[in-house]
């Protein structure tokens, strides 16, 4: 399918800090689908906030390695940043500055044009508790008739009403083609099992629900199909998490481009390769998406390093 995927949510800079010291890494939710999409050989397209500071143009210089076009608001309060206080599992704990939790994308003609022009359109940590701008891409979104995928991503530290974010997230949600939740999300939204938001969302007409549970794998549930898988084997040692959700989401999209798959067997093969490429890439520091060759002929006592 041709045209260039919109990718509509955050840009950061991820600040890690653990005991080997600080690091920072470009970053976002929404950004690390974008690059994960080009890595993949979709084009892709980010419409985010971004400062007009030294942060942004880390940004917009990352982005332009990957190949992926940025349409950006310039954000009245600098670019966002987040700081993440690594466990020794790897799972990050997030501080968010003001520019992160006042983020706001403003949908003028070109925004409107390249979703109007996009094959699909991925949304990750959008700020759906903000009324009025739900309702402005939500228009923006009809008026162009596009396909969606949603991957809701709340964070505690930037939501304010989570009330209000369901029922922005279930709006565009409803009849969207592919929708990822996580057993987080699950629990910050709805305070429920991810079993019963997943059937939730296939209730609310969602084509496929792409579910991830952690150790215990991911499921995709699509009409009568319902398949799982566990998570990939792959050589190496798990270095960090950040970025596995944003590559299984990113598979996942790059394979609904490429035709709806047409019964379990062919959405199980889909889901297998987004597990795949989720486990490649949480073998290494950092959100950036990785393929499973990434993993093979390489020195595994320095992954990460």
């Amino acid at each position: 399918m041709s045209g260039r995927v919109v990718v509509v949510g955050d840009a950061l800079i991820d600040e890690l800090r653990d005991d080997s010291g600080v690091r920072e890494f470009v970053g976002g939710a929404a950004l690390n689908v974008a690059v994960g999409l080009a890595r993949l050989g979709v084009p892709a397209t980010l419409i985010a906030m971004v400062g007009d500071d030294e942060a942004g143009e880390h940004i917009r210089s990352y982005l332009g390695d990957f190949g992926v076009e940025l349409i950006a608001t310039t954000g009245p309060h600098g670019s966002s940043r987040a700081v993440s206080t690594r466990s020794g599992g790897g799972e990050p704990e997030y501080v968010f500055n003001e520019a992160a939790q006042k983020r706001r994308i403003r949908f003028g003609d070109a925004e409107r044009a390249a979703i109007a022009a996009a094959p699909i359109v991925a949304v990750s940590c959008f700020p759906f508790d903000d009324v009025a701008q739900t309702l402005e891409f939500a228009q923006a979104v009809r008026d162009a008739g596009a396909r969606l995928a949603i991957d809701p991503n709340p964070r505690s530290g930037m939501m304010t009403d989570r009330a209000e974010f369901v029922r922005g997230f279930e709006g565009l949600a409803a009849g969207a083609a592919l929708v990822k939740v996580g057993e987080d999300d699950a629990a910050l939204l709805y305070g429920e099992p991810l079993d019963a938001l997943r059937a939730r969302l296939i209730d609310l007409g969602v084509e496929a629900v792409l579910a991830t549970q952690g150790a215990a794998g991911a499921t995709i549930e699509a009409g009568a199909d319902v398949v799982t898988r566990p998570i990939s084997a792959l050589p190496g040692r798990i270095v960090d998490t950040m970025g596995g959700g944003d590559a299984a989401f990113a598979t996942a999209i790059a394979g609904v481009l490429e035709g709806k798959p047409a019964d379990g067997d062919a959405w199980g093969v889909l889901l297998e390769r987004a597990m795949d490429v989720s486990a490649a890439t949480c073998r290494f520091e950092g959100a950036l998406l990785r393929l499973p060759s990434a993993v093979q002929d390489v020195d595994l006592d320095r992954l990460g390093t």
